[in-house]
């Protein structure tokens, strides 16, 4: 499903973990290390619809999102890019990533198409919504869906 590129996730880094009966779950990274997972289209480049793949190919990257991943990936943190193109689009868009040096561990495809997410997951998401411009991230508080009580 992905491919390992540069550097390797030791398992000796992530944290064995517990639940409150005292059986072991799902381990975790280290809280300074973050699993950022980074859409393709429209976040890191231009838009491009998995209708027109010819254009994955020519498409240039957003200056400040290849400078801040690769920042990412220097500083510890796992880059995955999790992506609506379909496996058909793996050699053309690794291709890509790779002729504009985009440091990464891997790639998701087929994540559906739509947006309008909602990830549930039993550990701690953190959403940043692209907005046009990557910066390094600050903390501000928002109103949030929660499950009640």
């Amino acid at each position: 499903m992905y491919t390992m590129i540069n550097q390797e996730i030791h398992p000796e880094e992530l944290q064995e973990t517990f639940n409150e009966k005292g059986e072991r779950i799902s381990p975790v990274l280290p809280e300074h290390i973050k699993n950022f997972l980074i859409d393709i289209d429209g976040t890191i480049c231009d838009d491009v619809p998995n209708e027109e793949p010819e254009r994955m190919g020519t498409i240039l990257p957003y200056p400040d999102a290849l400078a801040m991943l690769n920042k990412w990936y220097d500083e510890g943190h796992v880059i995955f890019f999790f992506t609506s193109r379909t496996e058909a689009h793996r050699p053309i868009t690794e291709t890509w990533l790779h002729k504009h040096g985009f440091k990464y561990h891997g790639i998701v495809f087929n994540k559906p198409r739509g947006g309008n997410y909602h990830w549930i997951d039993n550990h701690i998401v953190k959403a940043t919504r692209f907005k046009g411009k990557f910066t390094d991230l600050v903390v501000k508080t928002h109103e949030i869906e929660v499950f009640s009580e």
